[in-house]
């Protein structure tokens, strides 16, 4: 089973848990794209609003039917739904290969749960082999650089590559991140960080991952 079809697989055992007739959260990237197409041919006329966290999603949803809304007009939203670069065992991860850190973040913490939806290969024993995401003002990049490398990393910014806030994106190489709870915290304390792509403070709730003899599930 290649890892594109262990992604649809992932995506569709997600379909369990949305919730006809209440508005949904929905992430970025591959394995979004193939829930966000799922969810059009199971629940078309049955999710009031979603709510997104990118405009390439956005974009999607809306032309697979979905009504899309503002994060600042809902209240509360019971599941979020969104993959990962790579995952551990406390079910912590590294998100932002796509670009839409910031705005998963976001959305994701306002979710009463984040099922995250996996190919086996994000499946790690410690973060760090995908390099961080951590996007933030350009006009801080020399001072963020240096404090990156301060705590281990060696920070690249992504070429021809701006977020859908306008913001650039260092991708930093090299950490090997044991107590990424910490790390989160000190990279987001660093003036001039928008955002870093660990999901730490506010992991998965359910990480779904597909392999090559169905679908594994860890968490709740």
């Amino acid at each position: 089973m290649s890892s594109d079809d262990q992604k649809r697989a992932a995506a569709e055992a997600a379909l369990e848990f949305v919730q006809p007739g209440q508005i949904l959260g929905v992430g970025t990237g591959s394995t979004a794209n193939y829930f966000i197409d799922l969810l059009g041919e199971r629940f078309a006329g049955q999710i009031p609003a979603c709510v997104s966290s990118s405009l390439a999603s956005t974009e999607r949803l809306r032309e697979r039917g979905f009504k899309v809304v503002e994060l600042a007009e809902v209240d509360y939203y019971s599941i979020y739904v969104d993959g990962a670069d790579e995952f551990d065992v406390a079910l912590a991860m590294i998100k932002g290969g796509g670009g839409a850190l910031t705005s998963e973040k976001i959305v994701s913490s306002l979710a009463g749960q984040f099922v995250c939806i996996v190919d086996a290969g994000k499946r790690v024993e410690v973060l760090g082999a995908f390099p961080l995401p951590v996007e933030i003002i350009a006009m801080a990049e020399r001072g963020v650089s240096g404090v990156l490398r301060d705590l281990g990393g060696e920070p690249v910014r992504r070429e021809g590559f701006v977020t859908d806030h306008g913001n650039p994106i260092l991708d930093v190489h090299g950490f090997r991140i044991t107590d990424p709870v910490i790390l989160e915290g000190e990279i987001e304390a660093i003036p001039g960080v928008v955002t870093c792509g660990l999901f730490a403070r506010r992991p998965a709730d359910v990480v779904l991952m597909g392999t090559n003899h169905g679908v594994q599930r860890f968490g709740v």
